[in-house]
């Protein structure tokens, strides 16, 4: 895999997978636009003091950070499952800049990325992390989750992750009224949601992004 280090417009870091041309975040800012998308449309709309989250993507461990802080603050206890098919190595993550920009230490950030895989691991009081290596397609799912952070690669650099069968294993594994969230506003994707039998939501994006999804489990 090969990767880059960039620096995007709020000050944050992300980092560009050079063989698909394509950012692990929007260049117009990585922090604004994870706590916009997952924690504030995402997260904040699960009323419960108890969760289960299903991130697929773990990536920068950026989405999981920001909802650790996030459940901390507020008393959530979180259940956080993150699948991830190409981990990135401790050369990138140890030099990505998102706890020198929240202005926080950096034992909670590299407690995440060096929790072993596939082990449940405690980073905090309220939460727990369990890392997946493996793909979608393959990973069976056994646990009924309230919120699914849906962050993989665009529809036109992995499209089979963007598929009905995909969404439809998601949707019945999620407790009623569960949420998935993600970046994408393509009209296929939300016609496929809709069609496993989520509710839709096109809400505002984040800067430089007109519009995200939001889809509802009723």
């Amino acid at each position: 895999m090969s990767l880059e280090i960039i620096l995007t417009e709020d000050g944050s870091n992300s980092i560009k997978n050079t063989i698909i041309d394509e950012c692990y975040h929007s260049t117009s800012g990585a922090i604004d636009e994870s706590q916009h998308i997952f924690i504030q449309n995402g997260l904040k709309a699960i009323n419960k003091t108890s969760i289960n989250t299903l991130e697929i993507g773990f990536g920068t461990g950026l989405n999981a950070l920001l909802t650790q802080i996030e459940c901390d603050k507020n008393k959530i206890n979180n259940n956080y499952h993150s699948i991830e098919n190409l981990p990135i190595s401790s050369k990138d993550y140890k030099i990505l800049n998102y706890c020198k920009q929240l202005k926080i230490k950096d034992d909670i950030f590299l407690k995440m990325h060096n929790s072993a895989w596939e082990k449940e691991t405690p980073i905090s009081k309220y939460f727990n992390l369990l890392k997946i290596n493996i793909d979608l397609q393959r990973f069976n799912l056994k646990t009924k989750y309230d919120l699914v952070y849906f962050d993989a690669f665009s529809p036109n650099k992995q499209p089979e992750l963007w598929t009905y069968n995909i969404f439809k294993k998601l949707y019945e594994n999620l407790n009623t009224n569960g949420i998935l969230i993600t970046y994408c506003a393509k009209g296929v994707v939300k016609r496929t949601l809709k069609e496993v039998g989520f509710e839709i939501k096109s809400l505002p994006g984040p800067i430089g992004k007109r519009e995200i999804t939001q889809a509802k489990k009723k």
